[in-house]
């Protein structure tokens, strides 16, 4: 792959984050604090990271280049062992509930006591009185309005989301200590459940509900049947869904009429994914066309 001119710009270059978060959000974290030229540690305790037993092959993506220790935080030693890394540390990095985090010694006033100049960001199901609640993904996700049925999401947006908001909080701290050398360091609360409100966002504001033109009203925004799978359909524009319309015979291309629906929809049941490639490229249609 060649490198592109994004992946020489290493924002994060001479800075150490070390990571005591399991599972996704965290390691997902970072693993883009390392994109950006962070230097990361990870800590595990001895039972190691739940996601390195019910998927290695996301585990073992997730921890490219990263250095992984094993430490018993509960033990005199994990915890010598612990500090003695976080006083060449630069930004810790935790998903614990701030109950847990306490009985750890790792609570933001024992850690500014102990090490001033580290930054902490601390990732949370919810925010402020909210963190010691249990949560997960989905149940984020359903306060959020983005489960709207019995199905599960396609993927694991407010994990992923909080692991790029806290990345983005990695950066706001290196910014802090090198804009202010000598001060003490942050703590960035990243909630994933913030995560989630902030991708509904289009949701809420009416775009991808039914009746909203990227939910389902404009017939050039939509996924339709063809005569041998499926076609994403992206004809938005003005330019491009007349261009869609043209080739589909439909006239006047009133995007959002009842008639035109049907008509595409007709139109495209009998087409094959071959025939869609086709006609994309020649009138640059934005389409992709899928298996069933």
């Amino acid at each position: 792959m060649p490198t592109s001119t994004a992946s020489l710009f290493q924002p994060l270059a001479g800075v150490r984050v070390l990571s005591l978060a399991l599972n996704l959000p965290g390691p997902a974290a970072l693993l883009r604090c390392r994109a950006m030229g962070a230097a990361c540690v990870k800590f595990e305790p001895p039972a190691g990271d739940p996601m390195g037993h019910y998927n290695k092959p996301a585990y073992a993506a997730l921890h490219e280049g990263i250095a992984v220790r094993t430490a018993d935080l509960k033990s005199e030693a994990g915890q010598q062992q612990l500090h003695a890394e976080l006083a060449q540390t630069d930004v810790l990095l935790t998903s614990f509930r701030p109950s847990a985090l306490a009985k750890l010694g790792l609570d933001r006033a024992a850690l500014q006591e102990r090490h001033p100049r580290l930054s902490q960001v601390a990732i949370v199901g919810a925010p402020g009185a909210r963190a010691e609640e249990p949560g997960h993904d989905l149940t984020y996700l359903a306060e959020s309005g983005l489960v709207t049925g019995t199905e599960l999401p396609s993927t694991l947006f407010a994990d992923m989301g909080g692991a790029l908001l806290a990345s983005e909080a990695v950066l706001q701290a290196t910014l802090h200590a090198r804009s202010a050398a000598g001060a003490n360091g942050l703590y960035l609360e990243v909630a994933l459940n913030a995560s989630a409100d902030w991708l509904a966002l289009p949701r809420t504001w009416g775009l991808t509900q039914p009746t909203g033109t990227v939910g389902g009203a404009h017939a050039g925004y939509r996924v339709y049947p063809c005569a041998d799978g499926r076609v994403a359909v992206a004809a938005l524009e003005p330019h491009f869904a007349a261009r869609l319309c043209e080739a589909a015979g439909v006239s006047p291309p009133d995007m959002t009429a009842p008639a035109t629906h049907a008509a595409l929809a007709a139109w495209l049941a009998t087409r094959t994914r071959a025939e869609l490639d086709a006609m994309s490229r020649e009138r640059d249609v934005p389409l992709l066309t899928l298996a069933n």
